[in-house]
């Protein structure tokens, strides 16, 4: 059991995390994916690289004023800039809450394919360096697949029970957790086979985190929007999505609960804004719900960065607009019209607005 005034100050750092107006960036994607990015732009894996990728995103002039939390891969939250402040400072000198990911990947789970997470041997050392290197809260992954014959409930249940025991260590530690269990957009399901899992991944994680007696004030889910999948052919509405996505949430989730972060789970940069903004056009909700995306905040950037030091003032430009409409977005205030107004070559466009 968590004490009450360890409670209240997660849930202090939750509710930053949900601020109106402001959502996280994703930036703790591992050496692997950073290295599938980097090839898309023809640009070496290495540590350096990295590091100037992510010095990038994290100096991004005033980006304080859309992104609440940024959450740091193992690597980052021990790195400098190049002027040698570290990215925790950077972050906070921002208003920017540093983050961490804390599992370590995905296992096979039986035979059909599906995963479980791996990172609770050892996790509370783990939490406790994070901790005094700056953290403030944490993110650990599980991802259900649907296909044939699954989801199982086997594996929904070691999932959700694996995200609940995390959930607890952390708060433990005095970091605000959070669960994602993420629905994959991958396959050619139906956005109803969607709903049906993402309802009982959620059903069978708050049964656990009941059980765990984890504090949900002092709690963020992160989870996908109900889509169908990406190779089904089928496109939706965002009015659609909403539809389907709020209807599982208010079915299912506590009202207690700190807030909600959308991934983007491979939606493109003006689909994951446009889904988002829907889900506060359909009425008032208990609660707060905002983004954390990865490559729907990263991909342009990413392309208009080329690894090249001379373009870093316009992918920062690129990368601040993604994060304005998102903002905006969160708010039910997006507008595809406000994209077609965007140069990416007007660098203090964005930056001093």
């Amino acid at each position: 059991m968590i004490n009450q005034s360890k409670i209240e100050e997660l849930n202090k750092i939750a509710k930053q995390m949900v601020t109106p107006g402001k959502g996280l960036l994703a930036a703790d994607e591992s050496m692997n994916t950073v290295g599938k990015r980097f090839s898309a732009i023809s640009l070496e894996n290495t540590e350096d690289n990295r590091r100037s990728f992510r010095e990038m995103l994290l100096t991004a002039p005033g980006e304080g004023q859309y992104i609440s939390g940024v959450i740091l891969f193992d690597e980052t939250i021990k790195q400098k800039t190049g002027s040698g402040k570290s990215f925790v400072e950077v972050l906070k000198e921002e208003g920017i809450l540093p983050g961490i990911k804390v599992d370590q990947g995905l296992v096979d789970f039986g035979t059909a394919g599906e995963k479980t997470t791996k990172g609770l041997e050892g996790l509370a050392g783990r939490l406790s360096e994070y901790a005094a290197l700056g953290a403030k809260f944490c993110k650990w992954r599980a991802v259900i697949t649907i296909g044939q014959g699954m989801p199982t409930d086997e594996n929904i249940r070691q999932n959700a029970k694996d995200l609940a025991a995390y959930a607890l260590e952390c708060q433990k530690a005095g970091l605000v957790p959070m669960v994602e269990p993420e629905v994959l957009l991958d396959g050619n399901h139906t956005i109803q086979q969607c709903e049906v899992a993402s309802e009982k991944i959620l059903t069978a994680l708050f049964e656990e985190i009941k059980n765990k007696a984890v504090a949900l004030e002092g709690l963020i889910l992160k989870t996908n929007m109900v889509l169908p999948g990406k190779d089904s052919g089928v496109k939706v509405m965002p009015e659609e999505v909403a539809e389907a996505t709020l209807r599982v949430f208010k079915k299912v989730l506590p009202n207690s609960l700190a807030g909600i972060a959308f991934l983007s789970g491979g939606q493109g940069e003006q689909e994951a804004t446009a889904n988002l903004n829907a889900m506060h056009l359909a009425g008032s909700l208990p609660w707060p719900i905002t983004f954390s995306y990865a490559r729907a905040l990263q991909d342009g950037a990413t392309k208009a960065w080329q690894g090249k030091p001379e373009n870093l003032s316009v992918a920062q430009n690129v990368f601040l607009h993604r994060a304005k409409m998102n903002s905006l977005a969160s708010l039910g205030k997006y507008s595809t019209d406000m994209e077609k107004d965007f140069n990416v070559s007007e660098a203090e466009s964005v930056s001093q607005d």
